[in-house]
């Protein structure tokens, strides 16, 4: 009795369509030091851009979306946790002051359905090209077996590049510079494990509307993350940038801390802004502590800024130029690199 590849679950003429459906889109991402590779086994990126630097050093960063793939399933919404993932990966890169250059992606799925991936590198792709960045490859895997038919997860890797005497981080930061916000869009792409428990533990659904909220529960978590490496960059260019601080998994106070040397602290004011609504009906509907909310949330803030004083009121200008809501979150004091709000 003959069998197929087909026959064990996996399905390459579906794999070529999804690619096909793809192209467009991909290609918006394209920068011009992106070079052709016929076989189209690896991405490739014309390096003599380099010439420009002193000293240039590369960047890396990877990342996933985590369980928000799973509210994407039971939504049937596919584009959105690809702009997710361009803002995990490559807003990590813009923390040291890198520009970001390339991505790729892996998608591991149960059954490729041409539609849904192309929607997926799609959202990818758009991600990309707001944040400047190419996206010159990735891999779709299928697993039948392993995953079911409609079950997907995601990951990518980004490269970036700064110049090593204009690398932001920690030991630029000293006392009396200033701490500034810029706004998240929502929870982004960290804590949806938590999210997922009070879905499963209370009687919100993701087609309940709290009044608290303007939109469907569902619509409102799967709101895309504000992708910030340009707003980043257009910072850095105008001057008395310290370090940056991307607002990920384990809070505001926690990642702040990493930017910080051993020798000052940032004291932080919740008087400052407002939490968005999302997060209060969450924390309400779980009876989750302030605390544990503080460290699993990013609570409104999705990046942070160091800045030299003087910079701070041109700063925020800049930022709202540029549409990122933003404002003075705190101030860098003598301390022991801890990150408190009070």
């Amino acid at each position: 009795m003959s069998t197929s590849y087909e026959a064990a679950g996996v399905d390459i003429a579906a794999g070529e369509r999804a690619v096909e459906l793809m192209k467009a889109r991909v290609a918006r991402s394209r920068r011009p030091e992106v070079v052709d590779d016929a076989s189209g086994f690896a991405g490739l990126f014309d390096a003599s851009a380099f010439l420009r630097y002193r000293r240039p050093l590369l960047a890396t960063s990877t990342d996933g979306v985590g369980t928000k793939v799973d509210l994407a399933r039971r939504l049937g919404v596919y584009d959105t946790v690809g702009h997710d993932l361009v803002g995990m990966v490559i807003d990590d890169l813009a923390v040291c002051g890198a520009e970001p250059l390339f991505m790729t992606d892996y998608i591991a799925c149960g059954k490729v359905v041409p539609e849904r991936i192309a929607d997926i590198v799609g959202g990818i792709a758009d991600a990309c090209a707001l944040a400047g960045c190419a996206l010159v490859g990735g891999e779709t895997a299928e697993h039948p077996g392993l995953l079911e038919p409609d079950e997907f997860d995601l990951a990518g890797a980004g490269t970036g590049v700064v110049e090593a005497d204009e690398l932001l981080g920690p030991e630029r930061v000293r006392p009396g510079d200033v701490v500034l916000a810029m706004g998240s869009s929502g929870i982004h792409s960290n804590g949806y494990s938590l999210v997922r428990h009070i879905l499963a533990t209370t009687a919100l659904t993701l087609e309940s509307q709290p009044a608290e909220l303007a939109r469907a529960l569902g619509e409102e978590l799967l709101t895309p993350t504000r992708i910030y490496a340009q707003d980043c960059l257009a910072l850095t260019r105008a001057g008395g940038v310290r370090a940056f601080s991307h607002i990920t998994g384990g809070g505001l106070a926690a990642n702040l801390a990493r930017s910080l040397p051993p020798t000052v602290d940032a004291t932080l004011r919740r008087s400052s802004w407002t939490v968005p609504p999302i997060f209060e009906v969450l924390q309400k509907a779980g009876q989750v502590p302030t605390a544990e909310m503080d460290k699993t949330f990013n609570m409104g803030v999705g990046m942070a800024a160091i800045v030299a004083p003087d910079t701070a009121d041109a700063a925020l200008r800049l930022l709202a130029d540029r549409g990122v809501p933003s404002w003075t979150l705190g101030e860098i004091v003598p301390g022991t690199a801890k990150a408190t709000l009070s």
